[in-house]
């Protein structure tokens, strides 16, 4: 791992951090409700956790000890992030203030930045094709968690898993669409990644 790498791996983490804390510093002064209530509400979203998730990763890239698995699902996990908001959710609100930034830097910035950083900076050739298949469980545990969570309290962090609004068939739907994509891009990452350079 170059140093490179690390310093940048260092940047990206403070972004994707100082994203995910502006938008939970705005959701908790908008948000009704416990405080717990709401935190709990600010980690249903998928864009959250994947942010989170980023920051997490990028802080091991920084200390030299990221694995190449965790960061290739970190660059799925964002890719998707980013697509489906910009496909099917940016259209839904016009965010303004704080909030826009927040917003921008969430769905736009950190994904476009940490993929970038990946494609040039990370070493590969060092994922496997078995890996795509890994990086299932997690939406596949996020969404049964996000239907069930939102058959308890009547709450859907995003309009396409909204059971109450479009019935169980049509969310299962979606669901299966979703994981489709999921499927997909992560074959296409671990392709580029073995057709990339490996790096020391």
């Amino acid at each position: 791992m170059n140093a490179a790498d690390r310093i940048v791996g260092g940047l990206l983490a403070l972004l994707a951090g100082v994203a995910v804390v502006l938008q939970l510093v705005l959701i908790l002064q908008t948000g009704e409700g416990s405080t717990a209530a709401i935190v709990l509400r600010f980690v249903s979203f998928f864009t959250i956790l994947s942010n989170m998730l980023v920051a997490g990763v990028c802080v091991a890239v920084a200390t030299g000890h990221a694995r190449p698995r965790w960061r290739g699902a970190a660059a799925l996990y964002i890719t998707v992030t980013g697509a489906i908001y910009s496909i099917i959710l940016a259209s839904l609100w016009s965010p303004t203030g704080a909030q826009k930034v927040a917003d921008e830097l969430l769905h736009h910035a950190v994904p476009a930045a940490y993929v970038l950083a990946w494609l040039v900076l990370a070493p590969h050739r060092r994922l496997a094709w078995g890996d795509a298949l890994r990086w299932l469980v997690f939406p596949a545990v996020y969404l049964g968690w996000t239907v069930a969570r939102g058959a308890a309290t009547g709450e859907y962090p995003y309009p396409f898993v909204d059971v109450g609004r479009l019935g169980a068939a049509q969310v299962a739907l979606n669901c299966l669409g979703i994981g489709v994509l999921f499927a997909v891009l992560g074959l296409v990452l671990v392709a580029v990644d073995r057709a990339l350079p490996a790096r020391a």
